[in-house]
């Protein structure tokens, strides 16, 4: 069974690879992974666009419940420079319930963008990015023995995905893999990381979340996805999301390229349907539109103010003027008595 295992996780591998070299940018960027892995040119790819005002509310969507996130063990955890991302491994001990099945917890890995850019994130709401997303990668174990096996076959995957946000202050719990990020600086060098309460980095409010069906956001983009993204998002500090736009290389030896902006770019939703979790499915506007919104309000409120000052002033000018023509009157009749 451990050989039939290792085997399909080496043949995964060589089909993931499939002898090609994928880029996010470039002759080999992503506009060009279907020449070389058509699954990517499917019409029922990740990641997409969240338009809140298109998704369906299915008050049936039981909650997802995490097991075992504060209690990872005591065995380290391996993390990995694989060219592409930064990836850590989780213990099997881990698992999701919520869900049709038992998926226990393979792996998480981030995305981000660089350095003066503002977007990083894969996944967007209301075609808003924010700077990088975290993926905790789960396989259903029920049905299948790896990771390897379960990622080929319909909905043998669970991924939770984690929009990051800057915040005023540093998360620690995001702190726990980007400290070691200088030890794994070039693709191939691999560290260990102490356990820790890797609950910690979900977001707050786990029962607002969207839901739909999708793919691999990277080559070999197996279609076997079964996709939940929260709506909450958490947060890092900005010298933490420096650290991650700066630190790693892509090559195994310099000079190499810097790890950046290793996110696809969303991709067409077709006929799918996105169901939502809950029914406020939060504002219509993105952060950009609320904050213009905001200014057009108070310059709108100014204008107003100055009109009804400049029309509290006439009225007063008018009474005035009304009352001097009174005075006069009375005095030219004074005088001519």
């Amino acid at each position: 069974m451990l050989f039939f295992a290792l085997l399909l996780e080496v043949i995964w591998i060589l089909a993931a690879d499939g002898g090609h070299h994928w880029t996010y940018e470039g002759p080999h960027g992503q506009d060009h992974w279907p020449a070389s892995y058509p699954e990517c040119g499917s019409n029922a790819q990740s990641p997409i666009d969240i338009q809140t005002d298109s998704v369906t509310f299915d008050p049936e969507l039981p909650a997802l419940q995490p097991h075992g996130y504060d209690q990872p063990g005591t065995e380290p955890l391996d993390l990995h420079n694989n060219g592409h991302t930064v990836q850590l491994s989780l213990p099997p001990t881990l698992y999701l319930g919520g869900l049709p099945g038992k998926y226990a917890a393979a792996q998480l890995h981030l995305h981000w963008g660089q350095k003066g850019s503002p977007g990083g994130s894969e996944h967007q709401i209301n075609s808003e990015a924010t700077a990088a997303e975290l993926h905790m990668v789960h396989y259903d174990s029920d049905s299948y023995g790896s990771l390897s096996e379960a990622a080929q076959r319909p909905q043998g995957l669970a991924v939770l995905g984690i929009l990051i946000e800057v915040g005023e202050t540093e998360n620690p719990a995001y702190e726990h893999i980007l400290s070691h990020l200088h030890e794994i600086k070039h693709k191939d060098q691999k560290t260990s990381v102490p356990p820790f309460n890797v609950g910690e980095l979900l977001p707050p409010q786990l029962e607002q979340f969207f839901r739909y069906n999708g793919s691999l956001t990277t080559p070999p983009c197996y279609q076997s996805v079964l996709w939940t993204v929260f709506n909450r998002r958490a947060q890092i500090s900005m010298g933490q999301l420096e650290k991650l736009q700066e630190t790693l290389f892509s090559a195994e030896e310099e000079p190499s390229e810097p790890l950046i902006q290793n996110y696809r770019a969303p991709q067409p939703l077709n006929q799918r349907t996105v169901f939502a979790s809950f029914t406020q499915v939060g504002s219509l506007y993105t952060t950009g539109e609320m904050l213009s919104l905001g200014v057009g309000i108070l310059i709108g409120c100014l204008c107003l103010l100055l009109a009804v000052y400049f029309i509290v002033r006439k009225i007063r000018k008018k009474r005035l003027g009304n009352r001097k023509s009174v005075v006069f009157t009375s005095a030219q009749a004074t005088t001519e008595a």
